[in-house]
């Protein structure tokens, strides 16, 4: 006795890419699904989007596999080996003073630099788009005070500012994080409210206070949604700054503290030997490049994608 093939709801392989391209999705999760796919089209169009990107994914998988990827332990010193060239003794990228090897303290470090990135990227926007978000909806002198604060944060350069939330915290990583934290949410509190104040009075919205939606339930539920394309893009782009204050901050000894292998640090320690040990220094210095100029090419393939402004014209 035979039995009847099953039918699945999964789209086969080749059927895939006419799914992804459908112009009638059949449900929300299609459409959602759509929207990605036709997305990373667009990035992937963009070379030097894809480039940024394919840096943003090599950082993320060599600090996800430093224990594989480096030759010997971050913190290892030996003296008899200090100071040594690029590719001498098997060091890929020289040594720096204290005879420990450069380059496996770059991929660890590139763990210390992704934890500042994720925890200011999942904190600072979140406090500026709810900032801004409830100063745009609500107005009035709760805008003008919320504002006014955002002014006074502005006023200051973001490195400055840093440095006194660390003096007052005290030195170290957690410090470090928290400061820049402090300074990086006024940005993102500016755009949540000028989006808010194009929508706030929108039939939509008049629609769902009508049916009796608190503040914060509109706010959270259909102004956020609006406001997150922009808010992704300018933490794209704010990641490289957020990496040259936490690179500064290690530079002055007020982020990690030794022996971590924050690149910061590492410049600071090298820089007394940039005139004939330059890789101590250059090494460090060019990953904080690399990394930056990624952030930065994925930011704007980014904002080429989810702007609908661009998307039109």
């Amino acid at each position: 006795m035979t039995t009847a093939p099953v039918k699945s709801n999964v789209p086969s392989r080749s059927g895939l890419k006419a799914w992804l391209s459908s112009d009638a999705p059949a449900s929300r999760g299609h459409a959602r699904a759509v929207q990605l796919y036709l997305g990373w089209l667009k990035l992937y169009e963009n070379k030097l989007a894809f480039l940024g990107f394919l840096i943003i994914f090599s950082l993320v998988l060599i600090a996800a596999f430093a224990p594989l990827l480096a030759t010997t332990e971050p913190n290892a010193q030996d003296l008899s080996k200090r100071l040594l060239a690029p590719g001498t003794s098997g060091h890929l990228l020289g040594t720096d003073e204290l005879g420990r090897d450069i380059y496996s303290r770059l991929v660890y470090g590139s763990r210390i630099t992704l934890l500042i990135v994720g925890i200011v990227a999942f904190t600072a926007p979140v406090f500026g788009l709810l900032i801004g978000t409830v100063a745009g909806y609500l107005g009035g002198w709760v805008d003008q005070v919320l504002m006014r604060l955002v002014d006074i944060f502005l006023a200051f350069p973001r490195l400055v500012l840093a440095l006194a939330f660390v003096a007052a915290i005290g030195a170290g990583i957690e410090s470090a994080i928290i400061a820049i934290s402090l300074t990086a949410w006024p940005p993102y509190a500016r755009i949540a409210r000028a989006e808010t104040l194009t929508i706030r009075n929108a039939d939509y919205i008049s629609a769902v206070r009508l049916q009796g939606a608190g503040i914060m339930h509109i706010i959270v539920g259909h102004i956020w949604p609006l406001c997150l394309s922009s808010i992704i893009v300018r933490v794209t782009l704010d990641m490289a700054g957020i990496i040259l204050t936490a690179a500064g901050l290690g530079f002055l000894g007020l982020g990690a503290q030794p022996p971590e292998p924050e690149w910061g640090a590492m410049i600071s320690a090298g820089r007394k030997f940039v005139l004939d040990q330059w890789w101590v220094a250059a090494m460090p210095g060019m990953a904080i490049f690399i990394v930056s100029l990624g952030f930065n090419l994925l930011g704007d393939g980014l904002r080429d994608i989810l702007d609908p402004k661009k998307s039109q014209s």
